[in-house]
């Protein structure tokens, strides 16, 4: 586990294997991980990040929630 509770978007972009502008406009769309806002910083609780990945894990590509 890492040093620090929280992770930096530089950090979650890695650890996700995205970009910090993927992770960006899932923050404005609302649909990525949890995130602290700490004035104009963004940070991300590793265990928010696991529970992302874990909440989007699938055993088959037609068990993901259709699109509306």
């Amino acid at each position: 586990m890492p040093e620090s509770p929280l992770a930096t978007a530089d950090e979650a972009a890695e650890f996700l294997r995205t970009t910090t502008q993927r992770l960006a406009q899932d923050r404005y769309q609302g649909t990525g991980p949890r995130f602290i806002k700490h004035g104009r910083r963004v940070l991300y609780r590793w265990d928010d990040l696991r529970a992302y990945v874990d909440a989007n894990t699938y055993q088959r590509t037609d068990d993901r929630p259709v699109a509306v």
